[in-house]
């Protein structure tokens, strides 16, 4: 076994932290840190920090990292559209090098020489940890519980938990495993492993099912500066307020519930359901504001590129040299994607119903049926029959 001084655990005050935190300070017999990230996800706290302290942490941090994930990872990502598999918005992928970026920092403000984690050896948490604590301080090592340790079922963390006197909730067990952030809240496991099963009704959190939703529709206007959002129905809002009144208005509305069925990177096809209210106005209306601002041959390189830049970020490697040139030509596309977009939310529907802008590069003038002084139509002769060349050649070559 290697050893270590001083090892940063990232930890929720969940079974498996906390059965972690026991087994690390047995195993590796040095001070532990539990570390705890503030990412939105509703927790008690204090809870959090004094079971770590109960547990035999040294110390617990609890590190406030909303503002910076809205404004650091959040917006980046949204002004690439990125997108996984054609659906799911990477809310637990764009949240997990914030966590890690932070385990880091506090390691070396604490003299600790090895960072862990919960992760279990089957699942995509692992490499997106393990991949950011490479790709900011190799030297640190890197120690991985599930993949070492012999307690590999439920039954058995309960068992060692009870027998550590580590406090074990009594309240239902969920049928499935949940992940929430200020993005959204991911549900998989369980009773969701049959993906012939529909989510029960019941397990929802952000949202309202969509045929519960207000009977009028909600109107929302959204102005962008540089492809992020500014403001809402003119009112100029901090980018993590203005996300979180997404959120509310999302959930309100039922919108941004998505049931797939997505490739892991390591290797197997996983179910899971999501909710991602704000995100996926806000992907809505981003996407909207373009077309109408964004150069046709420049959208069409970036959009080529959103796939690739949204499977980095979900195979781990946001901290990548790759990763960090696709963000600059993403970002370096979104000069002119300035504006307003009107929505309009009903019932699980966010449907843009307008769109402004003093750099749109739609001109009524050029597109009218009307007569105009722009455009000749009899220079479309001559098009047709440039682009038509390569298919009367080979017309002619078939007879």
């Amino acid at each position: 076994m290697t050893v270590v001084k001083k090892i940063v655990l990232a930890y929720s005050g969940g079974l498996d932290t906390s059965v972690i935190l026991k087994w690390l300070s047995e195993e590796y017999q040095c001070p532990i840190v539990a570390y705890a990230a503030d990412v939105g996800q509703e927790e008690d706290w204090d809870a959090v920090r004094a079971k770590g302290l109960a547990t035999g942490a040294e110390k617990v941090i609890i590190s406030d990292l909303k503002k910076e994930f809205v404004e650091d990872y959040i917006f980046p990502a949204f002004r690439s559209n990125a997108i996984y598999e054609g659906s799911y918005l990477l809310g637990t992928s764009l949240a997990r090098p914030i966590i890690a970026k932070e385990q880091v920092r506090i390691a070396h403000a604490e003299g600790a020489d090895a960072v862990s984690h919960g992760a279990t050896g089957k699942g995509n948490d692992q490499v997106r940890f393990e991949l950011a604590y490479l790709g900011i301080d190799p030297s640190l090592t890197i120690i991985a519980p599930w993949r070492i340790w012999d307690l590999n079922s439920r039954t058995k963390l309960v068992e060692y938990a009870k027998e550590h006197k580590i406090p074990v909730p009594v309240t239902k067990e969920k049928p499935y495993s949940s992940d929430e952030n200020l993005l959204h809240i991911s549900f998989e496991g369980g009773i969701l492993e049959d993906p012939w099963n529909e989510p029960d009704a019941a397990m929802f959190k952000l949202t309202v099912a969509p045929e519960e939703a207000p009977d009028v529709a909600r109107y929302l206007e959204i102005e962008f500066a540089g492809g992020d959002p500014v403001a809402l129905d003119g009112v100029k809002m901090d980018p993590l307020p203005l996300f979180m009144k997404l959120n509310t208005l999302g959930g309100t509305n039922g919108i941004g519930r998505l049931d797939l069925v997505e490739n892991r990177f390591v290797g197997m096809k996983s179910h899971g359901v999501y909710e991602t209210p704000g995100g996926t106005i806000l992907r809505t209306a981003h996407r909207d504001l373009e077309t109408i601002t964004m150069d046709r041959e420049v959208m069409r390189i970036r959009d080529s590129l959103v796939p690739r830049y949204a499977e980095l970020i979900y195979n781990g490697f946001w901290f990548s040299p790759e990763c960090e040139l696709l963000q600059t030509t993403m970002d370096a596309s979104q000069k002119t994607v300035n504006g307003t977009v009107r929505l309009k939310l009903y019932k699980g529907n966010c449907i843009p119903v307008g769109r402004k802008s003093n750099q749109s590069l739609y001109q009524e003038s050029f597109a009218t049926f009307e007569a105009d002084q722009v455009y000749n139509q009899a220079d479309a002769g001559g098009f047709i029959r440039l682009n038509g060349l390569r298919l009367r050649i080979a017309a002619m070559q078939k007879k």
